[in-house]
């Protein structure tokens, strides 16, 4: 390991400071470190350079918005291939919750994001992305032998 020397303003190490309290760090360096490796994977996240990956797209809208339910849904029939499935959670008598978790190219999936997120009367919105080996396999489960897809998450850096 290399040591290298950082200069912060005193606001910011004592949001370090308080991050590491809540966690449970062992040290300024350690939670560095992991601050800095959740930033290197966001920004190759965002640029879609991380090939695969395996994600969750949660949002909140409101069902009271012209045919807004029918627009999300038919825009996973057209992605479908990067759709596995959703939960859906009514949180009042107007704004619903999903859950939509994705897998496929890192880049269609933030756009798929993107989308969804833009749409008119989609109140809030995030993406939170695994970088993942999605690999199509032929093995045998219960006795038949069949091709299908298994996702390896990859380690954090």
């Amino acid at each position: 390991m290399e040591r290298v020397t950082i200069t912060v303003d005193e606001e910011l190490l004592s949001e370090i400071d308080r991050l590491i309290a809540t966690r449970g760090y062992p040290n300024r360096s350690e939670a560095i470190r992991d601050l800095a490796r959740s930033g290197l994977r966001q920004a190759a996240e965002e640029s879609g350079s991380v090939g695969d990956c395996v994600a969750a797209l949660v949002y909140a809208y409101s069902h009271d918005e012209r045919d807004l339910s029918k627009r999300l849904a038919q825009t996973f029939h057209d992605s479908h291939e990067l759709s596995v499935a959703a939960m859906h959670v009514h949180l009042d008598h107007r704004t619903c919750l999903e859950v939509s978790v994705l897998r496929g190219a890192s880049k269609e999936v933030r756009h798929l994001a993107d989308y969804v997120i833009a749409e008119k009367g989609v109140r809030h919105g995030r993406l939170f992305a695994l970088p993942a080996d999605i690999k199509t396999e032929k093995h045998a489960h219960g006795g038949s032998r069949r091709d299908h897809a298994h996702v390896h998450v990859r380690n954090a850096g």
